[in-house]
């Protein structure tokens, strides 16, 4: 479904805003609202400060003095025990499962889904807290001065071990997957939007939808303009609706934003071929 102009118009506005002008938890009810767009998402805000005023009223308003191992537990307690937000895994098959109010009614979701509850929940405590793009699984760290701990919301919030991460990225990418740095970068505020959306965008081509598909790459366009791949994806859907002349713009607009990857040449490539195809 497209966006209504109100929410496009709210979308371009966080596309020309930096990262830290981005709201998470905001731009997640938006998205949400693309395909309930008659959603009153009001009950959904109070219910996001009923919950951290929970936490709050947990950790007994010593929220400041508050350890990493304390603020993991009040998380786990409110959302998880109190709330009964948690993971199952119908949700890798449910596309509801990525609409944040879908999921607040639920208490269930995707794993980015339920990051962004924790994510906004620490975040309104005025904790420092990250989402990790970990291979098969969105985690939260939590930071205090300079020591990190890492959660996992759609288990439930329990707190993470290497060992835990270890088996976590073997199960996912093969017995000789190893850790490496790269697996505890931070995601930006778009990034984790893009994440959400893109579960998505895959559902629907997997199920050949492709026309909707475009609709939700367009969509992430509009918050994440300056985002190369997502000009490629476009591109290359376009192509396969026939939609030459639209494919070469995203096209031609990738290989701006484009520093070198490893797709880059081949891309020139199918440009150079659509161009002749449209002359």
């Amino acid at each position: 479904m497209r966006p209504t102009p109100d929410i496009c118009n709210r979308l371009v506005k966080a596309g020309s805003q930096t990262d830290d002008e981005i709201r998470l938890i905001d731009m997640a009810l938006i998205l949400a609202a693309i395909d309930r767009p008659n959603i009153d998402l009001q009950p959904y805000r109070r219910h996001l400060q009923t919950v951290s005023q929970d936490v709050d009223n947990f950790l007994g308003g010593l929220n400041g003095g508050a350890g990493l191992p304390e603020r993991a537990e009040a998380l786990a307690e409110i959302l998880h025990r109190r709330y009964g937000y948690v993971g199952t895994e119908e949700a890798f098959h449910d596309p509801d499962c990525a609409n944040l109010t879908r999921v607040i009614d639920r208490r269930s979701g995707l794993p980015v889904a339920l990051g962004i509850i924790y994510l906004a929940t620490a975040h309104r405590q005025g904790w420092r807290a990250d989402g990790l793009n970990f291979p098969g699984r969105f985690l939260v760290r939590l930071e205090l001065y300079g020591e990190r701990l890492i959660i996992d919301p759609f288990g439930g919030g329990r707190i993470l071990t290497p060992w835990d991460l270890r088996d976590m990225l073997k199960a996912f990418s093969g017995i000789h997957a190893e850790l490496k740095p790269r697996h505890y970068h931070r995601m930006s505020v778009r990034a984790v939007l893009v994440r959400l959306q893109e579960n998505i965008r895959g559902r629907l081509l997997r199920e050949d939808k492709l026309e909707e598909a475009m609709d939700v790459i367009e969509t992430m366009l509009l918050f994440a303009p300056s985002e190369a791949r997502l000009w490629r994806e476009c591109g290359l859907l376009h192509n396969r609706l026939g939609n030459v002349a639209d494919a070469i713009a995203a096209l031609e607009q990738y290989l701006k934003l484009d520093t070198g990857t490893d797709v880059r040449y081949g891309t020139s490539v199918l440009l150079q071929e659509l161009r002749q195809r449209l002359s």
